[in-house]
């Protein structure tokens, strides 16, 4: 497959602001959309008081630093716990996947970047969560991602490949000395670390299988998997033409001696793709990666990225398409409307319908992104799933939407300045014309007489705003800029 390279050439320095490049709100926007999911006036106001230095490094460390989710009652929880307590343990299952789904969700909105990089990594160590249906090993495995997202990536691989999630999802769990199964050690290197075809073989692959045997021992599919050695195959293994007697921790520390810059470059393409272009520059990757294979610090390889002249280049803005989660989160964010417990469980479902339910990508690979997210039929769900959301919001937001336009336009009595700073807090470049600005502030102004604007006696204080800013935002939502991040 041709791969398209990126027309950014700005290189890897720090990004110092120019009258070309300037610290501007497009440019804290554009890294709150990327690092986050957007952000609102306020914090858009503090960026820009700051040097975007410390900006990226408060975005991160705070991500770092945010507090791991309190450990659930049902985290260790049995089908036989569930029966003892005299609960239904489907019901309860399902309940508890929800609970978690919305945690996620409140850390997307309260931390961006920690609950992106959770999503990120639950589609890089890609389980489905259909396949062991069991709250306490989806647990274990939201743990591990929790705690590693953005720590050492070396110790995040020895971790999720033992997470009995893993090990039921990727058929370690029946790989035996007598019945080897060769899953889990070829996606351990054509996945998660090293990419297809890229620094090993089918040998590598199955004499890495038999290293990974031994852990077999469970109750029943509700319990964790653990380690029995009567399982593992003792026999002689060469890896990467090194030989002995290896098991599961040989085979990560060998990896890593072995392909270090391997995997250095396959993490910091994926990381790049995601957080900047699905158009690689390899320079900037190599650059990254060269940092990267030093530690396999994730928390500072991204902010060797995000300082960048590259990521705040303007080549860089609008590069993307939006998935599901961009789309509902970035419009809570910058909308601040605060929905009810029961109508955020809403946008579970939405997300799903959209394409993309949280712990259940479409396959191994996971969720490719940007140009698959969109065609004829998606387009359609998600102009309609967000008028949905636009009709909840003028029912139970409607002095809000007052607000909103207040404060995006500086409390402006000039419906073309209105619809323009409504309309460029959604979208990551301004409109293609002026023309499409005009446009959708003839949308705006509704059935309102044209005097009422033409001798200034027309406000944010009318009735009719609420109305107005809802019909500005059902023509917001099939802008083809809209979609894009």
């Amino acid at each position: 497959m041709a791969v398209t390279t990126s027309c950014n050439s700005s290189t890897i320095q720090p990004y110092i602001p120019s009258a070309i490049n300037p610290w501007d709100e497009a440019r804290v926007r554009h890294a709150y959309r990327r690092i986050g999911y957007d952000a609102s006036k306020a914090m858009v106001t503090a960026a820009l008081a700051m040097s975007p230095n410390d900006f990226i490094d408060q975005l991160v460390d705070e991500a770092f630093n945010e507090p791991n989710w309190p450990t659930p009652v049902w985290a260790d929880y049995t089908n036989h716990d569930y029966d003892n307590l005299g609960l239904d343990f489907e019901e309860e299952t399902q309940n508890n996947h929800h609970e978690l789904r919305l945690e996620v969700i409140n850390k997307m909105q309260n931390n961006g970047l920690k609950g992106r990089l959770i999503l990120f990594w639950s589609n890089h160590f890609v389980t489905e969560l259909e396949s062991y249906f069991a709250s306490n090993l989806l647990y274990e495995y939201y743990h591990t991602l929790e705690r590693h997202a953005l720590g050492n990536f070396r110790e995040f691989v020895y971790d999720i490949g033992r997470t009995s999630a893993m090990l039921v999802y990727l058929n370690g769990f029946e790989n035996t000395n007598n019945s080897p199964n060769e899953n889990y050690a070829r996606e351990l290197y054509e996945l998660f670390t090293l990419g297809v075809d890229n620094g090993y073989t089918q040998q590598d692959i199955v004499e890495t299988s038999k290293a990974l045997t031994g852990f077999n021992h469970r109750v029943n599919w509700t319990y964790p998997i653990n380690y029995d050695s009567s399982t593992f195959d003792n026999s002689v293994k060469t890896i990467f033409n090194r030989e002995g007697n290896w098991g599961y921790d040989e085979v990560i520390a060998i990896l890593f001696e072995e392909k270090s810059p391997l995997i250095a470059q396959f993490i910091c393409r994926k990381l790049y793709t995601y957080f900047i272009s699905p158009e690689p520059n390899e320079v900037v990757i190599s650059a990254m990666a060269d940092s990267f294979g030093a530690d396999f610090n994730i928390a500072n390889v991204l902010k060797l990225l995000f300082k960048s002249e590259h990521f705040f280049d303007e080549k860089s803005l609008g590069t993307k398409i939006k998935s599901p989660f961009d789309l509902t989160m970035s419009y809570l964010k910058v909308t601040g409307f605060t929905m009810q417990p029961d109508y955020l469980d809403a946008f579970v479902w939405y997300n799903n319908m959209m394409g993309q339910y949280l712990f259940n990508p479409v396959d191994v690979a996971g969720w490719q992104g940007d140009k698959d997210w969109i065609n004829s039929s998606t387009i359609t769900i998600r102009w309609q799933i967000f008028e949905w959301i636009i009709w909840h919001t003028l029912n139970e937001f409607t002095e809000e939407l007052r607000t909103f336009a207040i404060e995006s336009s500086g409390d402006s009595n000039d419906p073309y300045i209105i619809t323009k700073s409504i309309i460029d807090r959604f979208v990551p470049l301004e409109l293609f014309t002026p023309t499409d600005y005009q446009i959708a502030t003839d949308i705006f102004k509704h059935n309102i007489p044209q005097n009422y604007y033409d001798d200034g006696s027309w406000n944010l204080q009318w009735d009719t705003v609420p109305n107005q800013v809802v019909l500005l935002l059902f023509h917001i939502i099939k802008m083809p800029e809209f979609q894009l991040i």
